[in-house]
């Protein structure tokens, strides 16, 4: 079942200029170690910002929350699974929001999809719940 959707579009050029005038204080506020040392070994590292910071936003409305009630821009990295299918690992205050939305007996899957277009990038998250590997799903009994 579906427990959240998002969607965020952010300009490249924007992160281009916030990374101008803030530097290493936005990208460390923003992004986790994983998503920078991504980003900075990227030809078009800006773009690789912009997808990302699209994913947190969409992930952050994905949560119901946006960015309040303890869930931060660091508590959303965006990672790839073994295929390369890029997805969001959840800590802090994000983690416990997604725990709240969770039916007992269910667990988290969260898809994400990221692509660009010149400046502008795009990402969509979808939270579902899935019954966990052991568990009974509600209702099953």
């Amino acid at each position: 079942m579906i427990v959240g959707l998002g969607s965020d579009f952010t300009d490249a050029r924007r992160i281009a200029r916030t990374i101008e005038r803030y530097g290493d204080r936005f990208l460390d506020r923003v992004f986790t170690p994983v998503e920078r040392a991504k980003a900075d070994r990227r030809a078009r590292r800006v773009e690789t910002y912009a997808k990302r910071f699209a994913a947190k936003e969409a992930c952050a409305k994905a949560l119901g929350t946006g960015l309040s009630h303890g869930v931060f821009w660091r508590d959303m990295g965006v990672v790839n699974l073994p295929t390369g299918q890029p997805t969001l690992e959840l800590t802090g205050g994000a983690a416990r929001r997604l725990a709240a939305l969770l039916p007992p007996g269910y667990e988290a899957r969260i898809h994400l999809t990221l692509t660009d277009e010149g400046p502008l990038s795009a990402a969509h998250v979808i939270i579902s719940a899935v019954p966990q590997a052991g568990g009974r799903p509600i209702g099953v009994g």
